[in-house]
């Protein structure tokens, strides 16, 4: 198994814990604190772009281009910013996180646009 296929792998484990968790142990928190719909966005980018990053990977087995190793890392990148960011923004309550997010938005444009790329050649 290649690592792109092994990182999504993990993302994906980790959207279903960290989805659950928030559904069970923290939706009482979330609600109080305004942040339950902010807390599925998250989960949700995190599963939408770990397929994407699946993939990726499954395309990497059959093409290993640059333009595919620099699309995991966006996606990679994307998911670690944008949905850590709004994670840990749900649970501190640290408002300044909400101006890192659209640096982890933009991370997963670029993946989008280098699968593009690659697709054209």
């Amino acid at each position: 198994m290649n690592k792109t296929i092994k990182t999504a792998a993990i993302f994906g484990a980790l959207a279903v814990a960290i989805g659950a968790f928030g559904a069970h142990g923290l939706k009482s928190f979330l609600i109080e604190a305004g942040r339950l719909d902010t807390f599925k966005t998250a989960v949700e980018y995190q599963f939408y772009h770990t397929l994407a990053l699946l993939f990726i990977g499954v395309l990497q087995t059959q093409n290993d281009s640059k333009k595919l190793k620099w699309a995991a890392f966006a996606m990679t990148a994307g998911i670690i910013v944008f949905s850590g960011s709004l994670y840990v923004l749900c649970v501190s309550g640290l408002g300044i996180l909400g101006a890192i997010t659209p640096i982890g938005g933009l991370f997963f444009i670029a993946g989008w646009v280098l699968l593009i790329l690659n697709a054209k050649k």
